[in-house]
């Protein structure tokens, strides 16, 4: 019998393969590339793994056709193409100059070809597999050789919150331990549950695919963390193999490695070959002590865990730099014991095709403010949750947690609904996978509990009616998805287009299939993505706010807010890659948060930015240190942190700055602006041109600026750095131009300014938000910043940059009038009609100079966070002490 089914088998093959009209070439020409890569371990070069799969499918085939041997050796082409031995170009980082020792994949390796092939044919990675394994061999280029006997190699690598980080951090692994790598230690997060994710997916992507060649210390259980080993010490390494600890950052787990590093014999210390990864490495691992001697344990244990090893490299992850950037490069007895500062290179993940992140829900924070368009507003996804309800949902006071018992508002249960209906659109759309929506109200425990009961009996209550979309539940449903689809339009339509009709026979799926979980660090439910599909309700606290990965999350219900711009972007789980279903996504929180979040977008753009600009400039992370301390508005951690950055300096050089928020219906700013420019007009009697004012002395600008008001909404514009800029350049920038600028569209209003006499308002509306301040997101036009320029001496308008290249070394100050009746333009539904109590004065500025070559010209202590703002830190440091 058994020979009757090979013999059937192989009839089956030979047909498969010799009939040309009866499969796709393509997927021959890719069998051929998954079989030749599979072979590729097994081989000790590209022709004899070639030679095997010749071989054994003409076992089944007998000769090949011609056909067949041009997919083949196109296919043979390709994987030798992927070895070359082709220079990493260094896109993404900056770098401490070294010589180049891995330049990609080689034929013999073994984890990363088994690795890619996995996300390739199993998980279904195909498009992103090419740019991960650029941006994980560019990584692997920046670590110490591990041929050499010793070295030391501290870098940071950053990302984008929920962009795939790990996935990067797994390919490095791979293509690390194929490198000469054997023994990595990676530090995930401060909570047991973060811990065990990062075991699990780090076994599931790598160590599975070669489980013979891996020795692991921990596993994915809960008390599955290091302990120390029963011989005391490390393994001698096993060619070509690799052991692995995933360890919490937690000082008593860090202590036992490295007591087991320093119990090991030294014959073996010196055959490791350590790799440590830090991920998350802003959170616990910096030092946060107010003394540089009294290092905090974390900091001081993963300190003394490098020193024990004679040959190290350790790589930070993180989304958020900040902290990292701001350790002292040059700490107390850095010759004994080393640092965490990034001196060997920091590298910047590209942004991965199809990410939805803060640019798409914000848009582009570099907008001019005549070419906006709906793109420009980002997708209409947040929705604003009430003061008077926020008072039913979370204790007002730490003395209440236990015994507040919250209630059912209004927008939770709109978005409890529009979480219900987008289940429901995602099967009819035939998306199964997973689905989750995100609660998150509170710090504390007691009240995740509550709130777990409180939506318990909502779903018991009323899910009859859901079922059947009738009674209060079947107005409330078609009445959010009327509204939701209004404000985001669906890019699927429905199967039929009637609401009822197309969603009423999933909801009852949809409600089969939902699980309420609390997650913190007490909760007994353990979140599982790595089996069925699953549609969760996720109810929880600081756990959920760092670090944990919610698969398809859709709708999130956040109250928990920070004024420290790390934590608040660490906050943002619905960022990540909502692919088939971007139309869906909402976040419910309060004006305050959206407010952040919005001035955290253009911030985190910056950062980005600024990274670009130093890799062009060829600067070494050491210098680039003091680069990110010239950026004004980055107080964006705790004052602990940021010890090393009080004393900071400032830049303005190269920049274009525009004041975009107003207290609107406090400050226009109109009466200090008609004395400035009268004093123009008195002082300047020879001026000539009718609305620019040249050579104006700086301090006269110096004077009109400290009357002038600048919204404290502006977290990325201080009016004390500004002033402080400019009296360390009035030597520098003695003069300035001053243009009063005009609105040229046909009947905008006119009024007087003092003595300039009569100006054209522009129009300027505000992003419809529910915030006690108006947002225009733009106030500048690209061409404003030549009004000083000869028409003749203009090129054509081009980026930012490329127009401020055509300016003299003159600053330039631009006074905007706005019309306090602004009317938002009819197609853009994301606008509100500005509503000033009066006519309002924007500025913009135009600072001469280059932002690479930004020098020190100003001391100023930043504006770290109150204690009463630290109060707000981290709380999942509380959940991890009482897990531990």
């Amino acid at each position: 019998m058994d020979v009757q089914r090979a013999a059937l088998m192989a009839t089956s093959v030979r047909s498969s393969f010799l009939r040309r009209d009866a499969y796709d070439v393509t997927k021959q020409f890719e069998s051929f590339v998954t079989m030749l890569r599979d072979n590729l371990p097994k081989h000790d070069s590209i022709e004899q793994a070639a030679h095997a799969v010749r071989t054994h499918m003409m076992n089944f085939t007998g000769p090949f056709s011609a056909e067949l041997e041009q997919d083949f050796a196109a296919a043979l082409a390709s994987v030798q193409a992927s070895f070359q031995n082709v220079e990493i170009l260094r896109r993404n980082s900056l770098v401490n100059p070294r010589r180049i020792w891995y330049r990609g994949p080689g034929p013999k390796d073994r984890h990363w070809p088994a690795l890619s092939a996995y996300l390739t044919d199993v998980k279904g990675w195909k498009d992103s597999v090419e740019s991960l394994d650029d941006s994980s061999s560019e990584v692997v280029s920046l670590l110490a050789n591990p041929t050499e006997d010793k070295f030391r190699c501290r870098g940071l690598v950053v990302g984008y919150v929920q962009s795939g980080k790990t996935a990067n951090m797994t390919a490095v692994i791979a293509k690390a331990v194929d490198a000469g790598y054997n023994l990595i230690i990676l530090l995930g997060g401060v909570t047991n549950k973060l811990r065990a994710q990062t075991q699990r997916r780090i076994e599931n992507d790598v160590v599975n695919r070669h489980r013979h060649l891996w020795h692991a210390y921990t596993d994915d259980t809960d008390d599955g963390d290091f302990v120390r080993p029963k011989n005391g010490q490390f393994t001698m390494p096993l060619e070509g193999g690799a052991q692995l600890a995933v360890i919490k950052k937690e000082s008593r787990r860090l202590d036992r490695l490295l007591t087991t590093a320093k119990a090991t014999s030294r014959q073996t210390l010196h055959r490791l070959r350590v790799l440590i990864i830090d991920d998350e490495c802003d959170q616990a691992s910096v030092n946060s002590s107010a003394d540089e001697e009294e290092m905090t344990k974390i900091n001081e244990a993963i300190r003394r865990i490098i020193h024990a090893f004679p040959a190290v490299s350790y790589v930070g992850y993180t989304a958020t730099p900040f902290a990292n950037v701001f350790i002292n490069p040059f700490p107390v007895r850095k010759d004994e014991l080393d640092d965490l500062y990034p001196e060997d290179f920091i590298t910047a993940l590209p942004r991965p095709d199809g990410y939805f992140g803060t640019r798409e829900v914000f848009g582009p924070s570099d907008i001019s403010a005549d070419d906006e368009h709906d793109g420009d507003y980002g997708k209409s996804m947040l929705r604003p949750i009430p003061p008077k309800e926020v008072a039913k949902l979370t204790p007002n006071g730490k003395n209440q947690f236990k015994t507040f018992v919250p209630t059912m508002s209004e927008q939770l249960e709109r978005a409890l609904a529009w979480y219900l209906i987008t289940c429901a659109i995602r099967r009819s759309r035939n998306q199964v996978s997973h689905m989750t929506m995100l609660i998150h109200t509170s710090s504390f425990v007691a009240q995740h509990d509550h709130m777990a009961t409180l939506v318990n009996a909502w779903l018991k209550g009323n899910g009859p009616d859901i079922r059947k979309l009738s009674g209060r539940m079947g107005v409330l449903f078609e009445d959010v998805f009327s509204s939701e689809t209004r404000r985001v339009p669906l890019e699927h339509a429905l199967p039929t287009g009637n609401f009822s009709a197309d969603l009423s026979s999933h909801l009852g799926d949809v409600l089969d299939a939902l699980e309420v979980a609390v997650e913190n660090g007490y909760s007994d439910e353990r979140l599982d993505f790595t089996k069925d599909h699953k549609t969760y309700i996720v109810i929880g606290g600081s756990v959920l706010a760092r670090g944990l990965t919610l698969e398809g999350l859709c709708v999130s219900f956040f109250l928990r807010t920070s004024r420290q711009y790390d934590t608040l972007l660490q906050m943002g789980r619905w960022f990540g890659f909502r692919h088939g279903y971007e139309d869906l996504p909402r976040l419910w929180t309060t004006s305050d948060l959206i407010s952040n979040f919005r001035s955290l977008a253009q911030v985190e753009e910056e950062i980005r930015k600024e990274i670009a600009v130093y890799k062009t400039a060829e600067v070494k992370p050491t210098e680039f240190a003091v680069k990110v301390r010239q950026i004004p508005g980055l107080a964006i951690t705790s004052a602990a942190k940021m010890r090393h950055a009080y004393k900071t300096s400032i830049s303005f050089d190269g920049r274009h700055l525009q004041t975009i928020r107003f207290d609107h219906k406090k400050e226009t700013n109109w009466a200090a602006t008609e004395t400035f420019v009268g004093s123009l007009i008195d002082e300047l009697k020879d001026n000539t041109h009718p609305n620019v004012f040249f050579g104006v002395p700086a301090g006269m600008v110096r004077r009109f600026l400290v009357d002038y008001s600048i919204c404290d909404k502006h977290l990325d514009l201080n009016k004390s750095m500004l002033l402080g800029y400019l009296d360390e350049n009035m030597t520098k920038l003695p003069a300035w131009n001053v243009a009063v600028m005009s609105n040229s569209s046909k009947g905008a209003a006119r009024t007087a300014l003092g003595k300039f006499g009569s100006v054209s308002l522009f129009t300027r509306s505000r992003l419809d938000e529910p915030t006690d301040y108006a947002d225009i997101k733009a106030l500048m036009s690209k061409g404003d910043i030549l009004v000083d320029v000869l028409k003749e001496d203009r090129a054509p308008l081009g980026s930012w940059e490329e127009l401020k290249a055509q300016r003299s070394q003159v600053p330039l100050l631009l006074i905007y009038p706005i019309d306090k009746d602004s009317a938002p333009n009819p197609k853009s539904p994301n606008r509100a009609a500005l509503d000033a109590t009066g006519h309002l004065i924007g500025l913009g500025w135009v600072f001469p100079g280059a932002k690479d070559r930004a020098g020190a010209y100003y001391s100023v202590e930043l504006n770290v966070p109150t204690p009463e703002q630290l109060d707000e830190g981290d709380d999942v440091f509380a959940e991890a002490a009482d897990e531990a």
